[in-house]
């Protein structure tokens, strides 16, 4: 973070955050720095103080929480239906993603329950552009595929021989023939928000310019291309890294590598750019400088939020944009009245839902289409997956995946909840139990140490500890149906297919072959005999046999 004054920029530390641990780097030695408030990439305020620093004695840098930043959680996202200045959007998804060292396309991988380039299509969609088009290259039979799901209306365009930015966009706009707006985006920066490219558009539309450069001050700007301005701060040229001099690196304001154009200059200025350069390749950026020689106005609009166009190249980049992601999304929701106890160690995905007065405790994961009903308590240490928790639910210490949890139901510790599962309102789960593909009702119990599946359990029906509803033959799984205010008891092995009644009773310990009817105890189990003196005769010399010889000398 850069704090600016008369002329100097001053740095005031790099945020980063690992796990649990908040770590600073911090610069120069003269500034004394006290920590106020951080959510990483959303809010975040220092006060510096010290001599030399601001006049006053003291300076303040806050960034407020812009929850429009948020593209979307859960319902009610706003949409950008208002602003219709946008007639082709570019996205640049080519690249081959080496470093990932992957067998997935780069902009496949995910953060938050989104790929990459469908975090950069929710973006863009709210800026309603009448024309999505998507550069594609490696892997791209996959990336097709993905995209037809994320936007069906999407055109792709491949290419096959990767000559640069350039040579993509040409690509893309062959057989364009609007005189209209054109943006560009990357498709591996996730972190891009639409309130920015609003306000990039704005800009735009409000200067006049023939085209725009989104900007902004890295903290390390090595790898970006830098923005180098005019002495009276207008934008002179975008140089890449490779092509830059050691002095031109030392500018920290980069090239973001979103663009508005205008589009008819845009097409006429790709035609004049040429791969006379490091990496051989026809360089997008190229293109500021054919206009700026042509007269065209430039402009060039700086985002304070560098962390909205980091792009990703590496694991250790796409985590570093997970987290980002994360912190942007648990304000959002603890702005709207939800409680996250942990925020370091809580992961939500942007697809999940969550209800006002909703607690959720340190080590949880909520991911998928997940949704919670209000006043649930999820956590500690559970992960939900594309599950519906109702209102009043507690789910603690528990894995559950593409299950229903019924309002004030309770599940834990250490429940697995499996596909299928339906627990209706007010139902206990509890320590070990495993239940998949089955439906309980209201009020029943299955408190410990048991495994259900594929059955259908009444309501107010209680199933005894160590109960295992053997549902597979070896060959094929099959149905077992439990009545209302059913005792099953301890121990108790339901050997599926089978029904056991209303209000019936299974004696502890016993295995059930057969229907039991309504209202009947079902036993199955052999009559205990015991045979005197065994262990005298057969385990002579034993510990247990001295014990039992001491106690029949003890008669």
């Amino acid at each position: 973070m850069w704090l600016e004054h008369q002329g100097q920029c001053l740095e005031l530390g790099w945020l980063r955050a690992y796990k649990n641990q908040l770590l600073w780097s911090i610069e120069p030695e003269a500034i004394e720095f006290r920590f106020l408030h951080c959510v990483v990439a959303s809010t975040w305020a220092f006060e510096a103080q010290g001599p030399g620093s601001i006049p006053g004695g003291g300076a303040r840098i806050k960034r407020e929480r812009d929850r429009s930043k948020l593209n979307r959680i859960g319902p009610g996202a706003q949409r950008g239906g208002e602003l219709n200045q946008l007639d082709l959007a570019i996205l640049l998804a080519a690249g081959e993603g080496k470093r990932m060292k992957s067998s997935r396309a780069k902009v496949l991988h995910e953060i938050a329950g989104r790929s990459l380039i469908a975090h950069v299509i929710r973006a863009v969609e709210p800026l309603a552009a009448k024309e999505l088009r998507v550069v594609v290259g490696a892997d791209k039979e996959d990336v097709i595929q993905h995209l037809s799901g994320v936007s069906p209306s999407a055109k792709t365009i491949y290419q096959e021989v990767r000559g640069g930015t350039g040579h993509a966009v040409k690509l893309a706009l062959a057989g364009y023939n609007s005189s209209g707006t054109v943006l560009i985006c990357a498709g591996d920066t996730p972190l891009l928000t639409s309130a920015t490219l609003r306000e990039l558009l704005k800009d735009h539309s409000s200067t006049g310019a023939s085209a725009t450069v989104l900007t902004t001050h890295m903290p390390d700007p090595s790898g970006y291309g830098r923005v180098l301005r005019e002495a009276n701060g207008d934008l002179a040229e975008i140089v890449e890294e490779k092509d830059a001099t050691e002095l031109q690196k030392q500018t920290s304001e980069i090239n973001s590598g979103v663009y508005i154009f205008a589009a008819t200059d845009l097409i006429a200025a790709l035609g004049k750019i040429s791969a006379s350069n490091a990496q051989q390749e026809e360089y997008l950026t190229d293109v500021i400088g054919i206009l700026k020689s042509e007269g065209k106005k430039v402009s060039a609009f700086e985002t304070p939020d560098f962390t909205e166009i980091l792009g990703i190249n590496d694991r250790s980049q796409l985590s570093q944009a997970g987290f980002i992601m994360n912190a942007r999304i648990c304000d959002a929701l603890m702005q709207s009245g939800v409680t996250i106890t942990d925020p370091m160690s809580t992961w939500i995905d942007i697809t999940s839902e969550i209800d006002i007065d909703v607690t959720i405790e340190p080590g949880s994961a909520i991911k998928g289409s997940t949704k919670i009903g209000r006043a649930a308590v999820i956590g500690p240490r559970t992960t939900l997956i594309n599950c519906e928790v109702g209102a009043q639910a507690r789910v603690f210490e528990s894995h559950c995946e593409s299950s229903k949890i019924g309002e004030s139901a309770q599940v834990g510790p250490y429940t697995h909840l499996r596909s299928g599962t339906v627990l209706s309102e007010q139902v206990r789960v509890g320590s070990f139990v495993e239940i998949k593909n089955s439906t309980i009702g209201a009020g029943s119990k299955v408190p410990h140490l048991s495994y259900v599946g594929d059955a259908s359990i009444g309501t107010q029906t209680n199933i005894g500890a160590a109960t295992v509803i053997v549902n597979y033959d070896g060959v094929e799984k099959h149905q077992t149906v439990i009545g209302d205010h059913v005792r099953i008891g301890s121990d108790s092995m339901l050997v599926a297919p089978i029904s056991i009644g209303d209000g019936a009773y299974t004696a502890a310990g016993s295995v059930i072959t057969e229907d039991v009817p309504a209202g009947a105890l079902g036993i199955g189990r052999a009559r205990q005999s015991n045979i005197l003196g065994w262990v005298l005769k057969k385990r002579k010399g034993s510990k247990s046999a001295e014990a039992a010889a001491k106690k029949e000398g003890s008669k």
